[in-house]
C-alpha cells in the first residue's frame, strides 16, 4: 500500500479508499456480512487504511458492520461517512434529511451508536439539498469538531462555487476547513476538471472520486451494445468506446482494464473509492498501485476522454485572449518566493 496526506492537512491515508456502499445489502451487486468482513481483512491487510461509507447505505448497516471491523483497531483507521439523505424510509421526517444543523447533529449522534465509536474521522456532507446556508452548515461542524465528535469535515457532491465560499468563510472565522472533497471522477466522467478539481487543488482540499470504474464500465464488465444498464443509469455509447481504449491499453500493457482506469485516477491525485464486490475484485483494484500508465497511454487515453472547457475557460483560453494579455505579461516580473 501507498499512503498520501488528505489535502492540506496532515492526515496520512491510504492512496486507494475502501468503499463500502455494499456491506449489508446481501444482493447481487452487495455483500452479507461474512463476505464484508472477507473484503475488509483482505483491505486492511494489505495495508488498506482509508475506510468510507455513509449512514444511508444498506439503511445503516454498512456502519453496524463495520463497528466490529474498525473496533479491532480503530485509531489505525481513517473512518469516512456521511449525513443528509434518508435512512430509514419507514420513519422518515422533513426534518431529518438535507443539510441543516438539525439533521447533522441527530445523524452524527446515529452514526456514532452504529459505529459503536467515539469519533468520525471524516464526517461528509452527502448531497447539497439546495436550501440550507452554507454559513449554518460550516458553523455546526465547527460546532461538532470543537466536541471531537467529527476530526475532519468534507463535502460531497455540491457544486465548486459553494465550497469555495465555505473554504473562505471557514478560514476569515477560524472554523474547521473543508479538508475533503468526495466526486463522481473517471475516464467517462471529468466535467469535474472544470471547476470543482480546480478549486480543490487552489485551497488545499484533497480529493477523492466515487465512481472511478463507472460503475464496472471500465473495468470490462459490460460490452459495446450491451442493452444492461449500469447502477447510474443507460450505459451511454461514449462510455462503451471509452471502455474499448482502456482495453486495448491494458491488453499492451498486460494489465486488466480495471488497473488501468484506477491508474489513471491515481495519477491525477485524487484518490479513488473502490467497492469491489469480490476478494478478487479487490486484489485486482489494489494491484493499480504498481501500474505505470506510459506517455502513449496518459495521451491516448486523455485525447479520447477530455471535455470542452466551457464559458468562461474556452474564452480565457482562445487565441485572441491570450493575444490580448501577451504583451503585458512579457514586461512583468515575477518576485522571487521566499520561503523562511
Amino acid at each position: 500500500m501507498q499512503y498520501q496526506l488528505l489535502g492540506k492537512t496532515g492526515l496520512r491515508v491510504s492512496r486507494i479508499c475502501l468503499g463500502t456502499m455494499g456491506f449489508g445489502r446481501d444482493s447481487a451487486e452487495g455483500n452479507n456480512q461474512a463476505e464484508s468482513n472477507a473484503i475488509f481483512d483482505a483491505f486492511a491487510g494489505a495495508g488498506g487504511t482509508f475506510i468510507d461509507t455513509a449512514d444511508m447505505y444498506a439503511a445503516g448497516q454498512s456502519e453496524r458492520i463495520l463497528s466490529d471491523l474498525i473496533a479491532k483497531d480503530r485509531d489505525h483507521f481513517v473512518l469516512a461517512t456521511k449525513y443528509a439523505q434518508i435512512v430509514d424510509h419507514a420513519h422518515k421526517s422533513i426534518s431529518t434529511v438535507g443539510n441543516s444543523r438539525k439533521a447533522m447533529v441527530r445523524a452524527v449522534e446515529a452514526s456514532l451508536k452504529r459505529l459503536k465509536t467515539d469519533y468520525i474521522d471524516l464526517f461528509y456532507l452527502h448531497l447539497w439539498d439546495g436550501t440550507t446556508s452554507i454559513e449554518e452548515v460550516m458553523r455546526a461542524m465547527d460546532d461538532l469538531v470543537a466536541s471531537g465528535k467529527i476530526l475532519y469535515v468534507g463535502m460531497s457532491n455540491i457544486p465548486a462555487w459553494l465550497v469555495g465560499r465555505a473554504q473562505t468563510m471557514a478560514e476569515l472565522r477560524a472554523w474547521a476547513p473543508v479538508a475533503a472533497l468526495q466526486i463522481q471522477y473517471s475516464l467517462t466522467a471529468r466535467t469535474p476538471e472544470r471547476d470543482l478539481i480546480p478549486m480543490a487543488n487552489s485551497l488545499g482540499v484533497g480529493v477523492t472520486a466515487w465512481g472511478p470504474l463507472a460503475s464496472g464500465v471500465l473495468s470490462g464488465k459490460y460490452k459495446a451494445g450491451d442493452t444492461k444498464t449500469s447502477r447510474n443509469g443507460p450505459i451511454r455509447e461514449e462510455a462503451h468506446q471509452v471502455a474499448d481504449l482502456v482495453r486495448a491499453v491494458a491488453e499492451r500493457l498486460c494489465v486488466t482494464p480495471a488497473q488501468v482506469a484506477l491508474a489513471w485516477v491515481l495519477q491525477t491525485g485524487a484518490i479513488p473509492v473502490i467497492g469491489a464486490r469480490t476478494l478478487d475484485q479487490l486484489t485486482d483494484n489494489l494491484a493499480s498501485l504498481d501500474v505505470t500508465l506510459d506517455a502513449a497511454a496518459l495521451q491516448s487515453l486523455d485525447e479520447a476522454t477530455k471535455i470542452t472547457g466551457g464559458y468562461p475557460h474556452e474564452l480565457l483560453a482562445s487565441p485572441f485572449m491570450q493575444q490580448l494579455f501577451a504583451g503585458i505579461r512579457e514586461q512583468m516580473v515575477m518576485p522571487t518566493r521566499i520561503i523562511s
